[in-house]
């Protein structure tokens, strides 16, 4: 019997009113394990309505209030982590243990929420003027929303509503119709911890339910992290409709390898950053450029290394990469591979047609490594998002760094060397909002942000940390006057206000 995932709003499951019904697969065996409940346009209005009710009361809550609740919330998070993490790697098909590091990272993010009457903080000025006193508050903004990828089901929601509730705000989540379970699972969890019904929403589906939110009146602002023409669609649309929007975009990360660099600990990076989880994250390194003559040691150490890479199910403990989400991305990843010579690339390693024994229909695709890959090539240009890594060569620092800055992208990069003076000019000169000093993935913890330059954002604010706090919130300044009842009054002053 097919399972279904149905959408949750007002504090329990809504079952799809719509009819329609999307497929979720099991990627490693290709077989469809579930259906999933697509909105309609009055199913995303109910959801919103839920929340805007809800946010009449939740917005005038105490902190105290709400940070109980998101502690009993990580609580349970923490308890539940295996059964979050098996939801992930069933419909993801990521390795358990990468899954479970996934929700790790989540976790950050929540204790950060735990912690947020320190961010909400107001600001006091005393005696500015005779007998005035000025404070700076920030208030929530009141429904929002957020539109989040397949690859990290679990993470990157938590990336965004135990910021947004924790600052008084509701929220509606639209999660990847690719793998949708973790998304109620965590709604589950908020409610046995006690979060008022219609805090927190799930509305699944396509685009009708995505372009709902970003129209919708009543809703606030929107995060999204995807691909960038989706994210440039989804902050072109929400800001003409008046909304706050951060939209995190697609990602081409660069590895620049000095010299000087301990080639071991490059490649052992490369290649973990590379071909973890399939090379399905945005925060994957997909381009390495090797300075000088150390190219080819460096790629016949990545390529000795990705050989021996264990590709299977996710379940199997011994696993290490598992498939990829769909077929058809499958597919569209390895057209990339079997491109690549004509484009100029020399192909050291082609993971096409790739299978696993009792899998075979499962949606695999092995470790490809291209080599003196030409700026020109798609498989450069192009966020692939799967395990296909692509080595470019420079001559000096300078160019490898002007080959990086002249990327659309500015996601994430990282530069492998010894030399503290180059390492310090990298972090300056280099056009990318995460940079990583002989760290591969430099993914900041949750008291920091997360977000890049150029095409791999649009907005004002990177996610979590203060800029997340930020975002959810809108400041407000009150000036205040308590006269003395000695006072003389001061009569009428049609000039402007001095401080005096």
């Amino acid at each position: 019997m097919t399972n279904i995932v149905n959408h949750w709003i007002g504090g329990k499951s809504a079952e799809g009113a719509s009819g329609t019904y999307g497929p979720v697969t099991n990627p490693a065996t290709g077989a469809v394990t579930t259906e999933v409940a697509f909105a309609s346009v009055d199913e995303v209005d109910a959801a919103v309505a839920a929340a805007k009710e809800a946010y009449l009361t939740w917005g005038q809550s105490s902190l105290a209030q709400r940070t109980s609740i998101l502690f009993r919330f990580r609580a349970l998070l923490d308890a539940h982590r295996d059964e979050i993490a098996e939801l992930i790697t069933a419909e993801h098909g990521k390795v358990h243990s990468d899954a479970l590091g996934e929700v790790a990272r989540g976790l950050e993010i929540v204790d950060l929420a735990c912690g947020i009457t320190v961010q909400l903080k107001g600001e006091l000025s005393t005696q500015v003027a005779s007998r005035v006193d000025v404070s700076s508050i920030r208030q929530p903004l009141g429904v929002v929303a957020g539109i989040t990828p397949f690859n990290f089901p679990a993470m990157v929601p938590l990336w965004m509503f135990p910021i947004a509730v924790a600052c008084g705000n509701t929220f509606v989540l639209k999660p990847s119709e690719k793998d949708p379970s973790a998304a109620v699972k965590l709604a589950e969890l908020l409610s046995e911890a006690g979060l008022p019904d219609g805090v927190f929403n799930v509305v699944h589906g396509d685009k009708v339910a995505v372009d709902r939110l970003l129209e919708h009146p009543d809703v606030q602002a929107v995060s999204f992290v995807g691909s960038t023409p989706i994210a440039r669609h989804i902050h072109t649309t929400a800001t003409a409709n008046g909304k706050r929007v951060q939209a995190l975009g697609g990602a081409k990360n660069h590895m620049l390898v000095l010299p000087d660099a301990d080639l071991d600990a490059a490649a052992d990076a490369a290649v973990s950053a590379a071909y973890g989880s399939a090379g399905e994250r945005c925060m994957a390194i997909s381009a390495v450029v090797a300075v000088g003559a150390v190219g080819d040691e460096l790629v016949e150490k990545i390529r000795e290394r990705a050989e021996k890479i264990k590709i299977g199910p996710g379940t199997d403990p011994s696993s290490e990469m598992g498939p990829l989400i769909t077929k058809a991305h499958r597919d569209k990843v390895a057209t990339y591979v079997r491109g690549a010579a004509a484009e100029g690339c020399e192909v050291v390693l082609d993971g096409t047609g790739y299978t696993v024994d009792g899998h075979e229909d499962g949606h695999w695709i092995g470790i490809s490594l291209l080599d003196r890959v030409p700026t020109t090539a798609k498989a450069y240009q192009d966020e692939i998002f799967g395990p296909v890594l692509c080595v470019l060569r420079a001559e000096t620092y300078e160019e490898g760094v002007a080959l990086i800055n002249a990327s659309p992208f500015g996601n994430g990069t990282a530069i492998f060397t010894r030399d503290g003076g180059a390492a310090r000019r990298f972090q300056l000169e280099i056009e990318a909002g995460m940079v990583g000093v002989n760290v591969p993935i430099p993914v900041p913890v949750g008291y920091h942000s997360f977000g890049g330059w150029k095409d791999s954002l649009f907005g004002d604010h990177h996610i979590y940390g203060n800029d997340g706090t930020h975002f959810y919130t809108r400041g407000k300044v009150v000036t205040t006057r308590w006269p003395d009842p000695a006072d003389t009054p001061a009569g009428v002053d049609l000039g402007f206000p001095r401080n005096h």
